[in-house]
């Protein structure tokens, strides 16, 4: 491992979603190992969630206003475009005053102004794609980035950079944390049902109806269900109507704890949740957001469920009938459910953050 030394200032940019920092939180991490002069900043769009997650790990944030042009109608989007100068100079403005040693897109809208500004003022920079299916923004800046990083290998063949290396997607450190791999014998099943970090309202739905038709069969379990702020109101209503019981917030801040408590999970395919998965060898039953571009959430979920290390569920065709047989043949077959999260952790790469580190510092030393 390279230890940096002197004073080591880098930018992380992008972000939308949890999905998107939580690789960089671990990217972040593994460069404060390697030097306790480090100072990094991030720079993520107006979203309020961006800056809690960040401000609990303790890092400087900048916002820049840049929002997403997909979906948002011609009026919408041209008023994005119509940002987009505003939010170059935001840009150019940060790397005058932070004099960063390299760039470090990681998805999401702020990494484009952030690593072209960079690029036309000669700073080195790399991307991370984390979904099979690259998103626009990395699509568009794997044509002007010095270095590319994939999680998985199928992006390569969507991406135009010359220096493209395979590096898998970054696991936040402390999941690893007392997480157990078989389910603790004796104690009740225990579901985690997390749709991201934004919640789901789909698979919330759908879930409690699943845990109803569990109750009406005798079968107790145990719920961690996190439900995204913007459906807690209508997810907590329904299981007090319901007469149903578990464990409901808008988000969780402990998923180390969440995860060493579940037998399975149910949720999205972003790809920071399957490669937690996997990193952690839990078993799953996974449900892509079908409007997610390109379908990437299906295709990262495929590549677990082709593993045996999860179970795929297309939303279409999800009932709450359907996802209780399921728990309840898990529940019943807990040596399956070994399997599973045995062929789960086949597919982890716990290094991803090590070897990302590695790549950003052959472009540092350059």
């Amino acid at each position: 491992m390279d230890i940096i030394s002197g004073d080591f200032n880098c930018i992380i940019a992008g972000g939308g979603t949890g999905g998107h920092l939580f690789p960089g939180i671990a990217v972040a991490k593994e460069l404060e190992k390697r030097s306790d002069r480090a100072r990094i900043l991030f720079v993520v769009g107006r979203n309020r969630m961006e800056a809690e997650i960040l401000s609990r790990y303790g890092y400087e944030v900048r916002s820049i206003s840049v929002e997403g042009i997909k979906g948002r109608g011609w009026k919408k989007g041209l008023g994005v475009l119509l940002g987009l100068p505003k939010s170059f100079f935001q840009s150019k403005s940060i790397l005058k005053e932070f004099s960063p040693a390299f760039v470090f897109g990681v998805g999401g809208y702020s990494a484009g102004p952030m690593c072209l500004a960079a690029r036309l003022n000669g700073i080195p920079t790399a991307i991370h794609e984390q979904n099979s299916f690259p998103g626009l923004t990395n699509r568009l800046l794997s044509r002007l980035v010095d270095r590319v990083l994939i999680s998985f290998e199928e992006s390569s063949a969507h991406l135009k950079g010359s220096d493209i290396y395979l590096t898998g997607n970054p696991v936040r450190e402390e999941l690893f944390h007392s997480v157990e791999t078989r389910p603790k014998s004796g104690s009740q099943f225990t579901v985690l049902v997390v749709g991201g970090s934004q919640g789901a309202q789909a698979i919330n739905k759908v879930f409690l109806e699943a845990l109803e038709y569990l109750n009406a069969r005798g079968r107790s379990i145990n719920v961690i269900h996190q439900t995204g702020r913007l459906d807690y109101d209508r997810v907590a209503e329904d299981y007090k109507e319901r007469g149903l019981k578990g464990e409901f917030i808008p988000f969780i801040q402990d998923m180390a704890s969440a995860y060493n408590r579940a037998d399975i999970v149910v949720g999205r395919a972003g790809a920071s949740t399957v490669f937690e998965l996997a990193g952690l060898g839990k078993p799953s039953i996974l449900i892509p957001y079908p409007y997610a571009a390109n379908q990437h959430q299906e295709a990262n979920a495929l590549s677990l469920a082709r593993e045996g290390g999860a179970v795929m569920i297309r939303q279409q065709d999800l009932t709450g009938m359907y996802l209780a047989e399921l728990l309840m043949k898990y529940m019943d077959d807990p040596t399956a459910l070994f399997e599973m999260g045995l062929m789960a952790k086949k597919m982890g790469r716990p290094d991803a953050a090590k070897v990302i580190v590695d790549k950003l510092m052959e472009l540092k030393n350059h």
